[in-house]
Order: C-alpha cells, then structure tokens, then sequence
C-alpha cells in the first residue's frame, strides 16, 4: 500500500503545483481513502503524517528521509 500512498502524494504535490484544484481534491480523497483501509498496517509516523495532511513530510518518509523536520505539532524533537 505504501507505492500507492507514495504515487498519489506524489501526484498531489505536482496537482498543488500546478493549481489542478479537480486533481488535487482526487489525490487528497485516494489518500484519505488508504489511510482508513490500512491505517493498522502503516508505520505510524506516515499515518501521523497524513491524518495531519502533512503530504510532503509523507513524501519525504516514503523516500526514506530520515531527518524530516519538526512541525507545529511538537513532532520527535518538540516539546
């Protein structure tokens, strides 16, 4: 399920950068849509990232970055 996830950030992250608001609403529904179907079988980093639309830290994850950057929400070097 992760290729799938990574192809549709991917594909979401291009649709944001070309302003394809139809793309863009499809992507974000595909993702939500693994997300309820295998959230038990995802590494629960990448499940925080999406349930948090955090879509280029997911991309980032999914290409095996292991220094991702802390966000707002306190993130593994918050708080």
């Amino acid at each position: 399920m992760e290729t799938e996830i990574k192809t549709a950030v991917s594909a979401l992250l291009e649709a944001i950068a070309q302003g394809h608001g139809a793309a863009v609403a499809t992507e974000m529904g595909k993702l939500e849509d693994y997300l309820r179907e295998g959230r038990d079988q995802l590494h629960p980093q990448l499940v925080h990232f999406l349930e948090n639309r955090s879509y280029a830290k997911a991309h980032l994850f999914l290409g095996g970055e292991s220094d991702i950057p802390v966000g707002v929400c306190g993130g593994r070097h918050g708080r």
